[in-house]
């Protein structure tokens, strides 16, 4: 593990870096408000995504079983009318991966999936969320923004395909990151963004 100040242009104190999944168990170390898996795109998958219309982009919003993620999003992929293909099949594949990585890093019954599309300024504001950690994951569009407090000086961006662990306000260490994070404003841009958010949920009838 490296810190992102010596990778990717330089970055916020406390984010570390990691060349593989079972890595981002970096989380747990103290000091450490997010990491990131700095990982190099699919180039196929980056084009086939990029080129597809925002319509035919699948879309979830379930809280379910870590096991099921990888058939929730194949049914999403079929609803939307995602095309059948490799890269669909690549698509998916990452996603249920992410998911069984995530549950063997923060261990919970169940799991909240949420695979948005996003064309307008969601959630534009600098904040930390009210989970205890939260995996992000831009597949298409600009990545995840973050910097340290809650109108950082400097901004930083995750890079499209790297998934980023960032604590949330749940997060038992205290006293607590001042690490925040946003969606890039994009409004009125034509862009279009697919993001994939995990969250570990005990209770189903806890999540919202």
């Amino acid at each position: 593990m490296i810190y992102q100040r010596d990778t990717l242009s330089a970055a916020a104190i406390g984010v570390g870096i990691v060349q593989t999944g079972p890595g981002l168990d970096v989380i747990n170390t103290g000091g450490c408000a997010a990491a990131i898996w700095h990982r190099r795109p699919t180039p196929s998958l980056q084009s086939w995504i990029g080129a597809m219309a925002p319509s035919l982009l699948p879309q979830v919003r379930l809280t379910l079983r870590p096991e099921t993620v990888r058939e929730a999003v194949l049914q999403a992929c079929v609803a939307s009318g995602t095309p059948d293909c490799p890269e669909r099949a690549i698509l998916i594949d990452d996603i249920a991966a992410q998911a069984e990585i995530f549950t063997a890093l923060m261990p919970s019954r169940y799991l909240r999936v949420r695979l948005d599309v996003i064309e307008t300024n969601a959630c534009r504001k600098f904040h930390i969320d009210a989970v205890t950690v939260r995996l992000v994951c831009t597949y298409r569009g600009t990545g995840t923004q973050y910097g340290n407090g809650a109108k950082p000086s400097r901004v930083f961006t995750v890079p499209t395909g790297s998934p980023i662990l960032l604590r949330g306000t749940l997060w038992p260490e205290t006293p607590r990151s001042g690490l925040s994070h946003r969606s890039p404003p994009i409004e009125g841009t034509g862009e279009t963004r697919l993001v994939l958010v995990i969250d570990p949920v005990d209770d189903p009838e806890d999540a919202v």
